[in-house]
């Protein structure tokens, strides 16, 4: 995903030369070389010193730039927190806040390079937009998107290596709409997900289709988590026995919780079923499947949530 974050960077910089980078300690070396070389005056290393990358982004934004605020996500969200309320929301100045390797992603680094609470936290800030692509073709689709926005964007993207998951997708990319990305005949579930954990559940989809029309199941890419597309979330809602909600993100704040308490005022709403990270800090090290699994997140766990059975 960020090799697709800086394809998309570079690409839009050929098409506009307003849009500038502002880095935190990420060096250009690899995915952003190629902008880097096409666009030396446009990039900014601030080093070790996050605050200082979202004021100086706000200061160019006010100047009539496009800046992208870029680094990994627990330092591009969690240390400038207050820079990006006051510099940026409270102004609802047109930047985009990068946050490579989120959720899980950085893994064998422990809880300080995990952000399981960032969709919460980025959520509860007013004039924030909030998107989290499940693969990088949504990525490149999210970054061209952003300049339709007046304030600023959080982008919340993977670290390496992730598929593309939706070059078959029924529906297109639409910033701000809720994505149909995989329809199976006779199906009564709705899975509703984000990020690179839909690459497990696609994974999933695959193993459950030789059930038939038990193991049937229609796939969403909610993309867009703030604002939420509650007008396809109702119809959802009306169209399903069952909704179930993966992320790779706490319960509290998430999608699930926004899910659950919509369904609440729909008479009749479906079964919902959410798999979510733990409220807990993880004392274990490995994978990245390793911690999901820690957390209760298998291919096992998701089938049981699809399937309606109890979880394993």
């Amino acid at each position: 995903m960020r090799d697709a974050v800086a394809r998309a960077i570079t690409e839009q910089a050929r098409l506009r030369d307003d849009l500038i980078l502002v880095v935190a300690d990420i060096s250009p070396a690899a995915a952003l070389r190629t902008f880097l070389d096409e666009n030396p005056t446009r990039i900014v290393d601030v080093g070790v010193s996050e605050q200082a990358m979202i004021g100086m982004a706000a200061g160019l934004a006010l100047k009539g730039f496009r800046p992208f605020a870029y680094t990994i996500a627990p330092f591009a969200i969690f240390r400038p927190l207050e820079q990006i309320r006051v510099d940026l929301c409270y102004q609802e100045l047109p930047v985009v806040v990068i946050g490579v390797g989120a959720g899980l992603s950085y893994s064998a680094l422990g809880s300080t390079h995990h952000t399981p609470e960032d969709i919460a936290i980025a959520s509860a800030l007013p004039n924030m937009t909030v998107v989290a692509p499940c693969d990088p073709a949504e990525v490149e689709a999210a970054v061209a998107g952003s300049f339709t926005l007046r304030g600023p964007m959080y982008l919340r993207t993977g670290k390496s290596g992730e598929p593309n998951l939706t070059g078959d997708a029924p529906e297109p990319f639409e910033l701000g709409r809720i994505r149909l990305i995989a329809q199976q005949a006779g199906a009564r579930t709705a899975v509703l997900s984000y990020g690179p954990i839909m690459d497990s559940v696609l994974n999933v989809l695959r193993t459950m289709s030789a059930m038939g029309p038990a193991g049937a199941a229609d796939v969403y890419s909610v993309h867009t988590l703030k604002p939420l597309d509650t007008d396809r979330l109702d119809a959802i809602l009306r169209s399903y026995d069952r909704v179930v909600v993966i992320e790779e993100h706490v319960g509290m704040g998430g999608l699930g919780m926004q899910v659950r308490a919509r369904a609440a005022g729909h008479g009749g709403a479906p079964e919902i079923r959410c798999l979510h990270l733990k409220d807990a800090f993880l004392h274990t090290y490995g994978s990245k499947d390793d911690l999901l699994a820690a957390h209760g997140i298998t291919p096992a766990s998701i089938a049981a949530a699809m399937s309606g059975e109890a979880s394993p």
